[in-house]
């Protein structure tokens, strides 16, 4: 029996034991940076260009984002009606400015040609010119952050992507964790004597190790974006009383549908929440024609109805009331029974409030909803998301958010460069398997995660059977050849 060196009770490990976990880890760690790599470029790219968003659009159309200070607004319906004036269609939502130097914005839906993002001077009714969302730098950066372009399959090959950069963040720390005697220098910095793949390796451990936590952040702050896990973490915050306010409930009726669906924006609490609906009076019901015969709240869209554009000067009326000044994102109803929807988006979600206004009575569609009154599991993606986006504390929040960025592209290249001055020429160069491995506690954490991430957990099962399969064709090719 072999010597124990550290006492009795103490279990024996096999020599080979450490090597193979180290070499287990280390075949994870490739294969999810070879499978996820560029994506992770191109969110860390477009997420970077979207920290800094007002910046960028400030400098590139100053004309449609500045306008002369004033004192007092022109009416709403005139700032609708330019903007319909100047590009023919339907408009659907009118965001407000925060300062009085600023354009406020129609979005409009013309008769011919794709959505665009009027600018009218608050203080004259003046349309100051439009764009394009998706085919500014800003737009594009954010659909690809979301979708790679791609639709429904690239907004789940993103979720997928970062779900597997959380086993990259993970083995990448065992990996890091020193095995033998810790010497600063190439572990907590790199050292300056090295060359070659040395050089790459010790300037990926320590970077990876200082910016892990920020890198984990974004990740986990931006699941509750994603296509699957989003709504599951919805609905089940829902389900425990701890996401959007119980008292939505109330709008919980036939034919409701989340503000998201029917809106097209909202915060992220309330995005499943029940959008209430406006009382049709019967001396109405007559008139029921042309949009409003066949759409309702259901279907996010825009309007040209004067009655409707006009009642924003009576909502602007009621919101001067209730104390609401500054920026605010008001939508119009679409159909019959839609209602005024008006939230704001502060930097600081502590400021978040939203209230819906009858189209035909112009009362308020119960009480305003506050952040306080979200629930914790609301709260904490709400100051997760203005953390993520780099609003929550100014420019010292988006350079923070910007090491992680810059540090994915780091990581990413001198990844590259090691494998690639090692890998055996010709040959893909995977770090081969050691039997012998100790894995359970990380296979089990494998699938709790699968569990909670339901698109990585079928990623898993894809990849375990695609394994077997290989293992199986190269025994039966030996057995062949034997």
């Amino acid at each position: 029996m072999p010597h124990n060196p550290f006492g009795a009770g103490r279990a024996i490990v096999r020599p080979n034991a450490s090597a193979a976990f180290h070499r287990t880890i280390w075949r994870w760690h490739f294969w999810a940076g070879l499978l996820v790599a560029p994506i992770l470029l191109m969110l860390s790219l477009t997420g970077a260009i979207y920290l800094f968003n007002d910046e960028l659009n400030d400098v590139f159309y100053p004309e449609l984002r500045f306008a002369a200070p004033h004192d007092t607004n022109v009416p709403m319906s005139r700032m609708i009606e330019a903007a319909l004036t100047a590009y023919p269609g339907s408009a659907s939502r009118v965001d407000m400015p925060d300062t009085a130097d600023r354009s406020a914005v129609v979005f409009v839906q013309p008769i011919e040609g794709p959505p665009r993002r009027v600018a009218v001077d608050p203080g004259t009714g003046h349309v100051l010119g439009s764009v394009v969302y998706d085919r500014t730098l800003v737009g594009w950066a954010d659909a690809m952050h979301r979708s790679i372009l791609m639709g429904v399959f690239g907004e789940r090959l993103v979720e997928l992507a970062v779900s597997w950069a959380l086993v990259l963040l993970v083995t990448g720390v065992i990996l890091w964790w020193p095995r033998g005697r810790f010497t600063a220098a190439g572990t907590l910095w790199p050292r300056t004597s090295g060359r070659g793949r040395r050089f790459w390796r010790d300037l990926h451990g320590p970077l990876g190790v200082w910016t892990v936590a920020l890198i984990g952040f974004l990740i986990v702050t931006g699941l509750p974006w994603a296509g699957v896990s989003g709504p599951l973490i919805h609905r089940a915050s829902a389900a425990l009383g701890v996401g959007y306010p119980p008292s939505f409930r109330q709008y919980n009726i036939p034919h409701s549908v989340p503000m998201k669906a029917a809106l097209g924006d909202a915060p992220w609490t309330l995005e499943d929440a029940p959008l209430p609906r406006s009382r049709m009076p019967r001396s109405a019901m007559p008139a029921m024609s042309g949009e409003h015969a066949d759409h309702g709240p259901e279907m996010p869209g825009a309007t040209h109805d004067p009655a409707v554009i006009r009642g924003t000067d009576r909502v602007t009326g009621i919101l001067r009331a209730h104390g609401w000044s500054g920026s605010y994102r008001l939508f119009l109803p679409k159909g019959a029974d839609g209602v005024y929807t008006v939230f704001t988006y502060p930097d600081r979600p502590v400021g978040q409030k939203t209230l819906y206004i009858d189209r035909y009575s112009f009362k308020p569609v119960g009480p305003e909803v506050h952040y306080a009154e979200y629930g914790i599991v609301g709260r904490a993606v709400e100051s997760g998301v203005q953390l993520h986006m780099g609003n929550y504390f100014g420019r010292a929040n988006q350079l923070l958010m910007l090491i992680p960025c810059i540090a994915i592209w780091v990581l990413t290249f001198s990844g590259v460069a090691m494998w690639w001055k090692r890998r055996p020429a010709g040959r893909v160069g995977a770090p081969p398997a050691l039997s012998g491995a100790r894995v359970g506690g990380l296979l089990l954490s494998l699938v709790v995660a699968g569990i909670a991430l339901p698109l990585f957990g079928m990623s898993l099962v894809v990849i375990g059977l695609l394994d077997r399969a290989l293992l199986w064709s190269r025994r039966r090719i030996a057995i062949e050849q034997a």
